[in-house]
């Protein structure tokens, strides 16, 4: 049997941790106090792009390596922290050329390259309320999200533009322009856009960024419900202080980092933590244009030197499906720190770090409407396999019931609840795009309701239980499909697993789980066999699945995360909702 915990490893406390994980520390952490290390304009006003961008180009970092972008077809190119100052200012003077300013909709379309960082932070910088799309949705989900947003100006290469938005263009009345560059060896003038870097080779270096407030709108992030179009949270620029304080102690990040989050900016993931919070900590973030692929990804983390990396699940479970074999041909010496995101991390994932790169995987929960991390395990904790970890400084968490009555009831150790947050916080977005009514139900008096099910254990972990739609309710107990699902992977067949609930007449729903087998297995009813009765062993009769299928791969949107209702509605044939971010439609 595997240990409960894993203590703190001494291969990453090489360097002193940022957050040393006492309860000294958390009673001396204020956010008014750390909002003290913003630089802040000149005026005392606020932006996200200069407190990630020109603070550091104003200063002794200012020729330090802000971006290391790393082409598919290997070419690498290094941009400083005062390069990239001078190019998003040349960006925001041709946003003003075109006359927009602040509260306008930019939409960023574009493959990992400095022209998407050149977009968001040029964009910031004017004021502008900045949507970074990611580039391989489909036409269906751009026009809704181009529509929804009231997308003002689109950045994008000629490719991505002809294949994905060009046929579009009579259905979206608030577009105005079309920013264009070459992409994927497009370089033929497109009809109705405007060449972006013959408009930057004519813009100026300089550029006054603009001061806004705390609550100045800043991002617009699209996140899908389970039915119905997709939610628009909406950010501000105070956002600064809890990117800030999150890449310095959820991520540890310290100066001389090379930091790698593999997410892309087209999610929230990767704007928060691919984007501000690395540059706001002054580090060398690595940008790699290429697809994931578990060879290049080895060799980018041996060659880059990477300290910090930043990653999903989903990406884990694909390395581990490679074998151990082809990590153990590269050293990572360097690398001191590894954490996850998207979705709850299988105690196995963490094991596998522990025993395959020398280092757990450290995982962490938020969600687009947070904004940024807010339960984390920390680098100077021990990690609980399995567990979300303890509230970051500055967060206050429980596990709440809403009673028949609209008022909260507050669970104790180990009782099953809503996990809630208590606001303020920095980065807690501020209303959903056009849906008020929806954004105040995420509250009761001074909480925010996440609906995600979770408890808190005696030692002051959380640990996750399922959406509140997912969890199981069969023969008086309920059950979350992430144990379940956990238990299944230790079984060295398994490479992913789905678990949903169907009714059933007399337990009300039972349990089935759907598998994905790891390269040289194959599904078989002996197979089968041998899953439900680990199962069961694991798990005792009544958690344990009674029904078990095999999926050549589990449906999964576009950043990573798996889609039970999905499964369930095919399932059961019920409607599907929404399937714009989609990635594989098995």
């Amino acid at each position: 049997m595997r240990p409960a915990a894993i203590d703190k490893h001494p291969e990453a406390m090489r360097v002193k941790p940022n957050w040393p994980d006492s309860a000294e520390a958390a009673a001396g952490f204020s956010w008014q106090a750390a909002a003290h290390e913003l630089a802040r304009l000149p005026d005392g006003g606020l932006n996200l792009a200069h407190e990630a961008v020109d603070r550091h180009a104003l200063g002794a970092r200012c020729d330090h390596t802000a971006l290391c972008i790393l082409a598919r077809d290997g070419g690498r190119q290094e941009v400083s922290y005062a390069q990239l100052s001078r190019l998003s200012n040349r960006f925001a003077n041709v946003l003003q050329r075109l006359g927009l300013s602040v509260g306008d909709r930019l939409f960023v379309l574009c493959e990992r390259g400095i022209e998407l960082y050149l977009g968001v932070l040029g964009g910031l910088k004017n004021g502008c309320i900045v949507t970074p799309l990611f580039a391989a949705f489909g036409p269906e989900p751009l026009e809704t999200r181009l529509r929804l947003g009231e997308c003002r100006v689109l950045l994008t290469s000629r490719s991505l533009y002809r294949r994905k938005v060009a046929a579009l263009r009579e259905r979206l009345p608030a577009l105005e322009q079309v920013l264009v560059y070459d992409g994927e060896g497009e370089t033929t003038p497109v009809d109705g856009t405007l060449d972006l870097h013959r408009l930057l080779d004519e813009a100026p270096d300089d550029f006054e960024v603009v001061s806004c407030s705390e609550d100045t709108p800043s991002l617009l992030h699209f996140t899908s419900g389970t039915t119905g179009t997709p939610k628009g949270a909406l950010h501000v620029h105070g956002a600064a202080l809890m990117h800030y304080v999150t890449g310095k102690y959820a991520l540890d990040l310290h100066p001389d980092d090379i930091y790698w989050c593999t997410a892309d900016p087209g999610w929230v993931t990767g704007t928060s933590y691919g984007i501000l919070a690395p540059l706001m900590l002054g580090v060398t973030s690595i940008v790699d244009a290429g697809d994931f692929d578990a060879a290049r990804w080895y060799a980018t983390l041996e060659r880059e030197r990477v300290s910090v990396w930043y990653t999903a699940p989903t990406a884990i479970r694909m390395l581990m499906r490679a074998g151990p074999e082809l990590a153990r041909r590269h050293a990572f010496p360097q690398l001191r720190f590894v954490a996850s995101v998207g979705e709850p991390l299988n105690p196995e994932a963490v094991w596998w770090g522990q025993d395959v790169l020398g280092l757990p995987i450290h995982d962490n929960w938020w969600q687009t409407e947070t904004g940024g991390i807010m339960i984390a395990n920390t680098l100077a904790m021990p990690i609980k396999p399995g567990s979300m970890g303890k509230p970051l400084p500055g967060i206050e968490a429980a596990i709440v019931r809403v009673k028949d009555d609209g008022a909260l009831e507050w669970l104790g150790d180990d009782q099953l609840g809503e996990l809630a947050l208590r606001q303020p916080w920095p980065g807690m977005f501020r209303t959903y795009l056009g849906q008020e009514a929806r954004y105040q139900r995420c509250f009761v008096g001074d909480w925010y309701l996440s609906g995600d099910l979770a408890r808190r254990d005696a030692d002051g972990y959380y640990w996750f239980v399922g959406r509140s739609d997912d969890v199981i309710k069969s023969a008086g107990h309920l059950i979350g499909p992430f144990e379940v699902e956990s238990a299944l992977m230790e079984h060295p067949a398994v490479a992913e697993a789905a678990v949903i609930g169907k009714p059933d007449e007399l337990l009300g729903e039972r349990v089935k789980a759907f598998v994905a087998l790891k390269a040289g297995f194959n599904p078989s009813d002996a197979l089968r066999d041998e899953l439900l009765g680990h199962a069961r062993v694991r798990l005792g009769a009544v958690v344990a699945p009674k029904e078990l299928d095999f999926l050549p791969a589990l449906p999964r949107t576009r950043s990573g995360k798996i889609l039970r209702r999905l499964i369930k509605a095919r399932e059961l044939g019920l409607p599907e909702g929404d399937t714009s971010t989609l990635e594989n439609p098995v």
